[in-house]
């Protein structure tokens, strides 16, 4: 059982993940949300242990992406907020445990082994796009009916950036910055190519043009 635990105190991370592997899990740290939201969107996880406050990106949001994005992977926060409404976001956002901070490291286990063997290993590797396309998000492949397409770095990326938006315009901006990050060179027709190959799969009325701003997935 593979287990994603995203916490950024470090001394309380060390403590947790020796306990868990001595349990006999394999457990990746994380210890901000946006590497914890990346490497959730490249392996695998049997199940999620989440802090809140962290950097980048607290762990409501980050729960609430991978529920958008069809990723059911059992989740549980690890926190010391403890008021009825930060319970209720919690619920809201996905989650299926809860645990306040400071904690038993026995409760702990006992909590994780219940949530697994209620067999919710639910991990969606393929996340809808439309009636008839499919992303493989573990092998980056599109299936559209019963062709699977591989695509390449950018117009994978591209299109799970616009799955996690779905419904939402995107601005230029924003896709350059989460596709092509910082320090690569991007340009508008390199961006519309990719579209337009996207768009050839998966149906040009299922990605929108937003005039001057960006694009939007229906």
């Amino acid at each position: 059982m593979k287990i994603l635990y995203l916490e950024d105190d470090i001394n309380l991370s060390q403590t947790v993940c020796e306990f868990l592997e001595e349990e006999g899990f394999e457990v990746v740290c994380s210890y901000d949300g946006k590497d914890a939201l990346d490497a959730t969107y490249k392996t695998n996880f049997d199940l999620l242990l989440l802090d809140v406050h962290v950097e980048h990106l607290d762990g409501f949001e980050l729960l609430k992406e991978l529920r958008a994005s069809s990723i059911e992977t059992p989740a549980m926060f690890i926190t010391s907020l403890d008021s009825i409404s930060d319970l209720s976001r919690a619920y809201a956002s996905g989650a299926d445990d809860y645990i306040k901070k400071p904690f038993a490291l026995k409760e702990l286990s006992l909590r994780v082994n219940a949530l697994l063997k209620r067999g919710f290993r639910a991990h969606k590797s393929l996340v809808e796009i439309t009636q008839n396309a499919k992303l493989n998000i573990l092998t980056h492949e599109l299936i559209v009916d019963s062709n699977t397409l591989q695509l390449n770095p950018k117009e994978y990326t591209l299109l799970k950036h616009l799955i996690k938006r779905r419904g939402e315009c995107t601005s230029f901006a924003e896709i350059y910055i989460n596709v092509w990050g910082y320090e690569e060179t991007h340009s508008y027709m390199s961006l519309r190519t990719y579209i337009k190959n996207l768009r050839k799969h998966i149906g040009k009325e299922h990605i929108l043009s937003i005039k001057g701003i960006g694009y939007k997935l229906v």
